[in-house]
C-alpha cells in the first residue's frame, strides 16, 4: 500500500510540474521587431503648434512634459502596431521614445518627435527621413 501511495505522489508531482511548464510556455508571448522608414519632424507643446487651451496634452490625453522622450504618430502607423505607449527606437537618437500622441489624419508614414518647449531645437531638427523600430506581439 505504501508503495502505491508513493507512486501516486510521484505521479501527482510530475503532473503538477507538467502543468507549471505548460502554463509558463502558454504565457510567454513572442514578439517580432518591425522596422520602417518614416518622415520625422519635431514639435513643441506650444498653443500655436498643438491646441490653444491645452498645448501639453496629447491626443490620447497624456500630459507631455519637457524632457520626455515622446512621439506623435500618423494614424496609418497605429494599425501597424504603433499604438499608445508603444516604445520606439529612432535610429541615430539615443534611448527609446514612447508613443503618446497622434497626428492629424492628413499625415501618412510620419512621426513627430516631442521637444518640449525648445522651438530652436525643433527647428534645427527640421524634417528628416529616419528608420524606426518597435516590437509587436505575434
Amino acid at each position: 500500500m505504501l508503495k502505491f501511495q508513493s507512486e501516486i505522489k510521484r505521479s501527482v508531482i510530475a503532473f503538477l510540474w507538467i502543468l507549471i511548464v505548460l502554463f509558463f510556455f502558454s504565457t510567454c508571448k513572442t514578439t517580432e521587431t518591425k522596422e520602417l522608414v518614416v518622415t520625422a519632424s519635431a514639435y513643441n507643446s506650444l498653443p500655436e503648434q498643438t491646441h490653444r487651451d491645452h498645448a501639453n496634452i496629447g491626443a490620447w490625453g497624456d500630459t507631455l512634459k519637457p524632457g520626455m522622450k515622446a512621439i506623435a504618430v500618423s494614424r496609418d502607423l497605429i494599425n501597424q502596431g504603433l499604438t499608445r505607449n508603444q516604445l520606439v527606437k529612432i535610429e541615430g537618437i539615443p534611448g527609446k521614445f514612447r508613443v503618446l500622441d497622434k497626428m492629424n489624419h492628413r499625415w501618412k508614414q510620419k512621426i513627430d518627435i516631442y521637444m518640449g518647449i525648445n522651438q530652436e531645437r525643433a527647428k534645427e531638427w527640421g524634417i528628416q527621413k529616419v528608420t524606426i523600430k518597435w516590437k509587436v506581439e505575434k
